[in-house]
């Protein structure tokens, strides 16, 4: 099977940072399908794996953690999946990526595709949705209200533009019903995610509690941070509410001082989309569970795909170019490659 793999860690301006190869098709045993791979996303954990570093793999390793496509065979124990199916997800972190022809992943963390998305629209959304989904509702415990057009609470979502910001937006307005503020700093981001449905927007360049203030907000009940936990953290800690909660999924380079937020009794959670695979939990069907019911919202035209620029085909050097833009830290929505 086509595949593209590295072998060395090495900048992304490098010819040889992804290496177009040919690989065995794997088979599938126990709880595994074998996918058809259709479209791939890239999201900034591809970039952080691939980081330079000096070592070196004695095999080709294949990267990525996003996929849609068509399942081609199964396990003798997978009990939701047939041939042919549709399906997306985000995988295994602990497993070889998406950026290959046929994978394996195990059926619990997949979902059915949307039937009204193509496979690049799937591929956009499995780990964003994943993450923005257990964010909101395993790690900050939002309720869902009866009535979702009854804005009661708030949450300030930094980093609004991005892959997770943009269908954290949309879970947090659409389905939660909570009072969106999303940070922004280009027109062009502040309209991707005011479309997207944020009801207000501030600049995480400047004075965010200040620009807070402005939209009529001392503190917000919720806190998703989404973009450079360091320098994010003492604000949120700031401007969260008393009992509040704020939420990262960015891993801190120094320590965080979560004395600030003992006086207001609030607290403080992380997300890790891959924690139930990588320590395959009782509960790893709950991904799978709640790809469905995002396929299900966005064929009701509640939810729609974070798709923001597609690439064709899969290939070493299309890979290189969506890394290259990652790092570049402008892009909006997720890129996609589509087709080997």
């Amino acid at each position: 099977m086509k595949a593209v793999a590295l072998t060395h860690y090495l900048p992304i301006d490098h010819p040889d940072a992804f290496l177009d190869v040919t690989l065995p098709t794997p088979t599938p045993s126990g709880r595994d399908l074998l996918v058809a791979v259709k479209a791939i996303a890239v999201n900034p954990v591809d970039t952080k794996v691939r980081a330079p570093k000096a070592k070196v793999e004695e095999t080709p390793r294949v990267l990525g953690w996003d996929a849609a496509g068509v399942v081609q065979a199964v396990g003798p124990d997978v009990s939701n999946f047939k041939v042919g199916d549709k399906v997306f997800y985000a995988g295994d972190i602990t497993r070889p990526g998406t950026n290959s022809e046929f994978q394996l992943v195990d059926e619990r963390i997949v979902g059915n595709m949307a039937v009204s998305h193509s496979f690049e629209q799937a591929a956009a959304l499995p780990l964003t949705a994943i993450t923005a989904w257990e964010a909101l509702f395993d790690r900050l415990k939002v309720s869902v209200p009866s009535q979702p057009t009854i804005l009661n609470k708030t949450i300030l979502i930094i980093g609004g533009a991005g892959g997770v910001g943009s269908i954290a937006i949309q879970l947090a307005a659409k389905v939660a019903g909570l009072t969106v503020i999303a940070t922004a700093s280009r027109p062009e981001s502040e309209k991707w995610v005011r479309d997207l449905g944020a009801h207000h927007v501030v600049n995480h360049f400047g004075d965010v509690q200040s620009q807070l203030a402005e939209c009529g907000f001392q503190t917000v009940d919720f806190v998703l941070i989404l973009n450079d936990t360091d320098q994010h953290f003492p604000m949120a800690a700031a401007v969260i509410a008393p009992q509040g909660m704020i939420c990262t999924i960015v891993e801190n380079a120094k320590p965080l001082d979560v004395s600030l937020l003992k006086s207001k009794s609030a607290g403080f959670v992380w997300e890790f989309m891959f924690t139930r695979s990588m320590f395959q939990t009782p509960d790893m069907q709950a991904q799978g569970d709640l790809l469905n019911e995002v396929a299900r919202l966005i064929d009701s035209n509640v939810l729609v795909t974070t798709l923001g620029k597609v690439l064709l085909p899969i290939n070493a050097t299309n890979l290189r170019q969506a890394h290259a833009a990652l790092e570049a830290g402008h892009v909006i929505g997720k890129i996609v490659l589509k087709d080997f």
